[in-house]
């Protein structure tokens, strides 16, 4: 399988310019035909042009609109990733497991828990260079949403597709979470491993220190950031059209308290450390400068490392199509308009 790419793929706005030129030479023809109509009688006019051509000039535009293309493709520098490489490089995995039960939606930290800890994330992505990173997500299940990789860009993607919708069942289920982590980094490999979980820590159904001990004893450190403020906030729900807030059978406004002696215990059990939000700060960074502390152990990766021009064809297509556009006359070639094929002898 090869990767291709565009080295300068802004170029390719320039085919714009295409359909622009196309209905320029469109009204220029109507223009040309109502001229001719003010002139005088058809009839008499094409007996004395016999050699002007309608077809002709639509072709030798179209032939001209297509090496046109070609050369605008060809400057974007199309490339083939010819060769598949393994590159070495020194850094950790790291996991970031993410709380998307519906208590992520309150707004005690703003714009709300889930949001502010998507930006988080997205900013200490930013932040790495040679690092794996893996997303998970879980409310009363756990799912993996993107497998650990270098591929930073598809990490961001991955990251703005998550919400509240994305796993069926409600709930807090931190230690499934961490047991798919501890599943989800690379086999076999002897990096050093950290896993993240951000989330409330509130209505946990299994237990979460137990797999953080688990993950201890693989070598892998678990830390927690714990989302939301100690006094706690409702959560907000729109309900026909309108928002409200999540009521128990009662009637009684839910809120959703940060649950940090739970989320302080696991963060012992892996030993790693805890850190809790605010509005101010989010704590990934200083997460982020204590894994840097970790040793850093050689990855392999596969990259694509040489990518080869291809623009010499798109050109060389283009000059072709605009020597046969110069060949072609406008007008009717004389000799050949006495062929009749179907004459009888």
């Amino acid at each position: 399988m090869e990767m291709f790419r565009f080295a300068h793929i802004e170029f390719l706005w320039g085919l714009l310019i295409i359909p622009l030129l196309a209905l320029f030479f469109i009204w220029a023809r109507f223009a040309r035909k109502q001229a001719l109509k003010r002139f005088g009688n058809q009839q008499i006019i094409k007996e004395l042009m016999p050699f002007v051509s309608k077809s002709r000039p639509i072709f030798k535009f179209f032939l001209l609109m297509l090496a046109l293309a070609f050369f605008i493709v060809g400057a974007a520098r199309p490339q083939f990733g010819s060769k598949l490489k393994k590159l070495t490089r020194e850094g950790v995995e790291i996991i970031i497991a993410l709380d998307v039960s519906n208590s992520m939606l309150a707004e005690d930290i703003q714009p709300n828990r889930l949001e502010r800890a998507k930006r988080a994330i997205s900013r200490m992505v930013d932040r790495m260079k040679d690092d794996k990173i893996g997303l998970i997500v879980f409310a009363g299940e756990a799912y993996t949403q993107l497998p650990i990789t270098t591929d930073y860009n598809s990490a961001k993607l991955f990251l703005d597709a998550v919400n509240t919708q994305i796993v069926p069942r409600q709930g807090t289920a931190i230690g499934a979470a961490i047991n798919l982590a501890i599943r989800s980094f690379t086999p076999g490999g002897e990096t050093n491993k950290a896993i993240v979980i951000i989330t409330d820590g509130e209505n946990h159904e299994d237990d979460p220190v137990a797999a953080a001990q688990e993950a201890a004893k693989n070598g892998i450190f678990v830390h927690t950031i714990g989302m939301g403020l100690p006094q706690g906030s409702p959560i907000p729900v729109v309900r026909n059209g309108q928002t409200d807030y999540m009521r128990d059978n009662d009637g009684n406004v839910v809120i959703t308290k940060l649950d940090e002696p739970t989320l302080e215990e696991i963060a012992a059990a892996g030993n790693g450390i805890y850190v809790r939000a605010n509005n101010a700060q989010i704590g990934l960074n200083t997460l982020f400068d204590e894994i840097n502390k970790m040793q850093k152990e050689e990855m392999e990766t596969l990259v694509y490392s040489e990518y080869d021009d291809q623009f010499q064809y798109f050109f060389a297509i283009g000059l072709f199509l605009l020597l046969l556009e110069f060949i072609i006359l406008e007008r009717k070639n004389r000799y050949l308009m006495k062929v009749n094929l179907f004459s009888a002898k």
